[in-house]
């Protein structure tokens, strides 16, 4: 294990001097920007954002340090070879499937734990501890735009994620954790289940968005992380009715006519949306010839 007791050793793996450290630690209003983005039920998520050279500070954390921290093989958010595809995949076929959400994941989480948890004590000295933290926390929050983030996440929520996934395994229940959402599927005692999260959550001073807990059976569409897993990974109908609806205009009146149609005005903006969503698609379900022919097409569509 690396330890990090003098300066001069961060330094040298973060790739940045003292100075530069201390100077953003001391003046972090400056480094950051509000941002907004749309959440699925209309309302916006804040994002805190930070610039040119913060941003470059934490990916260094992220890169340097906090991809050595062993991950639990129940998280599949933010974690190198997984996917919300592979999440899903777990699930497929299970009598019922047990959704729960975290309240206010990224911003119920403290600066003690991130200082105790992630830069503790045996690895970092004092100094060390108190400057990366800073680096990678902002008004009493950990910044979700901030690349450091997600890792940190995970780190935090590994002993809960190892303590669920033992109860799980030995109930037979198949479990796993996609940054703040949480699910669960087999056939079981969603109350059990409920409870004993609950109680482990409170260790972290977290607490669970009683308005998300979900008991999904079979006999309805189960959905994990935004795919279809009654049977097979798959996507809900009505997102590929959608894309295909797109394409057929564009392929009869033109890509120019389409947009006009609907009021855009940012062509390739809307074209590097729609080309990701049928990628998505073929992510979700590989060979499928109709996306594959839509991907040929948009490649050629400027």
């Amino acid at each position: 294990m690396i330890v990090y007791r003098e300066l001069k050793s961060v330094e040298r793996d973060l790739g940045f001097c003292a100075g530069t450290l201390y100077g953003i630690s001391n003046n972090l209003e400056r480094h950051y920007r509000n941002a907004f983005i749309p959440k699925k039920d209309g309302t916006k998520r804040k994002l805190s954002v930070p610039d040119f050279i913060l941003k470059k500070v934490q990916k260094s954390i992220y890169v340097n340090i906090l991809s050595y921290y062993p991950v639990s093989r129940f998280a599949y958010g933010y974690v190198y070879g997984t996917s919300v595809q592979k999440n899903a995949a777990v699930h497929i076929g299970h009598k019922k499937i047990l959704k729960l959400d975290i309240e206010g994941f990224f911003d119920n989480i403290s600066y003690s734990q991130v200082k105790d948890k992630v830069f503790y004590k045996e690895k970092f000295s004092e100094p060390v501890r108190i400057l990366l933290t800073m680096l990678c926390y902002y008004r009493d929050a950990l910044p979700q735009g901030a690349p450091s983030s997600p890792a940190i996440t995970n780190i935090i929520m590994y002993d809960f994620d190892e303590s669920v996934g033992a109860f799980c395994e030995e109930r037979g229940v198949a479990y796993t954790r996609y940054c703040d959402d949480m699910t669960f599927s087999g056939d079981f005692d969603e109350k059990e289940i409920i409870s004993f999260v609950k109680s482990k959550l409170k260790t972290l001073n977290l607490f669970l968005k009683n308005r998300k807990t979900k008991v999904v059976p079979c006999s309805a569409r189960q959905t994990v992380t935004g795919i279809v897993v009654n049977e097979k990974v798959n996507l809900a109908k009505e997102y590929k009715k959608t894309i295909r609806r797109e394409m057929y205009f564009i392929r009869k009146f033109g890509i120019d006519a389409h947009i006009s149609r609907i009021g855009l005005t940012d062509k390739r903006k809307y074209l590097a949306s729609l080309r990701g969503r049928v990628s998505y698609v073929l992510q979700t379900v590989p060979g499928s010839a109709e996306f594959s022919e839509y991907k040929k097409i948009l490649s050629k569509t400027y």
